[in-house]
């Protein structure tokens, strides 16, 4: 049966080398995508292996890949999601614990938290799905990141001290002032969750973000830093936060002991004491703890072939960083000669960012519009992204939240601004210099007619 195995881990390995050497790429006929996986063999192979296995869910790569990934948020310990958003979800889910944490990190339904008005959704829905309230505050030009003098006067406001954190995406990558958005948790005493999902690989000061919130997250989706295919992390500091973020992922499960096979209860748990009288509302009646349930938790666990992929993608991530540094630096040089038409991006004092996409915002004087751009950049096979939802309170989903704020386009202008003029191209790995070098000649030919 192993050679049998390994003739079909041959054939992969044989028909991806082989399906890789065939692929091209013609400008103009084939897309410049903005961003995409960068698997070869050695992805496949390992989730093929762990698919004939015969363990499907969360086990022994999912383990190992929760072992060696905290670091890279500069945490100690973490846990391994189906998803970004999950890891989201679950990171600010575990402040409704009813039993895992201290009282000190429990929020009670009502409490407030601050977030910037342009966002992805999943770091903001997962403060109303949990029955918490956001407090919209706007974003920076060129940045898009938080404004944190609105941040302070919304602080100063709140006499009855009903916000009691903060959360926020770092915007492809590039952090705010992390010194003073720190001083500023610790003055107010907030719970800072920080949203790292586009910002693997980057620092602030030497220090890696995500290493900064009390929790953080990191997304694995086809088009981030590295991917699982999906898959999430949310990292912390203290073994307690892991126990109660690996019980919110697994249905709101007691136990967490069987370290080998969550899941399998053909293998003993950790302690020895599986069978014992777990229940409070029956405690008379002998019980599975594993099958014992203490918190209102979800089902978003990986499967274990993801994991395998991870691991595999953690052995090329420094390339791929490198790589994403390398294609915004030269797409700065691109649009450098078109500065007077476009905000470009820069990196905030004192950060290094792995930068997941090259931002870019017309200026409301340009003689274009976002959308001629755009337009013409597709036309011409070049993928653009807009930035994600710009305001989301224009948004059909939340518009409900808009009232206190009254005319969205004055009371947040920069979010106004995102939204109508904002946009991003890719500087993942996929990107090569024949594919920037087709970037530059369609952007030349782009001010080329707008200049006749």
């Amino acid at each position: 049966m192993q050679e049998k195995l390994q003739r079909i881990l041959n054939s992969v390995s044989e028909y991806i080398e082989e399906l890789q050497e065939k692929e091209s790429w013609e400008p103009g006929k084939d897309w410049v995508k903005y961003s995409g996986p960068n698997f070869d063999k050695n992805e496949y192979v390992a989730a093929i292996k762990s698919l004939l296995g015969g363990w499907l869910i969360f086990g022994k790569e999912s383990r190992e890949f929760e072992l060696k990934f905290p670091p890279y948020l500069g945490k100690k310990y973490g846990i391994l999601t189906n998803s970004g958003s999950s890891a989201n979800l679950i990171m600010t889910s575990v402040l409704t614990s009813r039993k895992k944490l201290p009282k000190k990190y429990r929020l009670e339904k009502g409490a407030k938290f601050i977030t910037p008005v342009v966002c992805f959704p999943t770091t903001l829905n997962p403060i109303i799905q949990n029955g918490f309230e956001p407090v919209f505050v706007d974003v920076d030009v060129p940045s898009l990141n938080l404004n944190l003098d609105e941040v302070e006067s919304v602080l100063e406001q709140d006499k009855e001290k009903e916000i009691k954190g903060i959360i926020f995406a770092h915007v492809l990558g590039n952090p705010p002032d992390m010194d003073r958005l720190m001083g500023i948790v610790e003055k107010y005493n907030l719970i800072f969750l920080e949203d790292a999902c586009d910002a693997l690989g980057s620092y602030y000061d030497g220090k890696k973000l995500g290493s900064f919130g009390m929790l953080s997250t990191c997304s694995f989706f086809p088009a981030h830093h590295m991917t699982l295919g999906e898959g999430g992390f949310v990292a912390a500091n203290e073994s307690i936060f892991q126990r109660a973020l690996a019980s919110f992922r697994d249905w709101g499960r007691a136990c967490y002991c069987n370290t080998e096979k969550p899941g399998d209860v053909t293998a003993e748990t950790a302690c020895g004491n599986r069978f014992k009288c777990w229940l409070p509302g029956k405690p008379t009646a002998t019980y599975d703890h594993r099958y014992v349930f203490d918190e209102i938790g979800y089902n978003v666990k990986p499967l274990d072939l993801q994991a395998a992929m991870g691991l595999c993608q953690l052995e090329k991530l420094e390339e791929m960083d490198a790589a994403r540094r390398s294609n915004f630096s030269k797409l700065f040089d691109v649009f450098k000669p078109y500065e007077e038409y476009f905000y470009l991006p820069k990196a905030t004092e004192k950060a290094d960012p792995c930068w997941f996409g090259f931002l870019l915002t017309v200026k409301p004087e340009a003689p274009f519009t976002r959308q001629d751009f755009v337009d013409f950049m597709e036309e011409n096979k070049i993928q653009t992204r807009s930035y994600f939802t710009g305001n989301a309170l224009y948004h059909p989903a939340y518009t409900h939240l808009s009232e206190p704020y009254g005319d969205l386009s004055q009371r947040f202008p920069n979010a106004d601004l995102a939204t109508t003029n904002s946009l991003f191209l890719g500087t993942f790995v996929g990107i090569n210099d024949r594919k920037l070098q087709y970037i530059d000649d369609t952007v030349s030919k782009f001010f080329g007619s707008i200049k006749e």
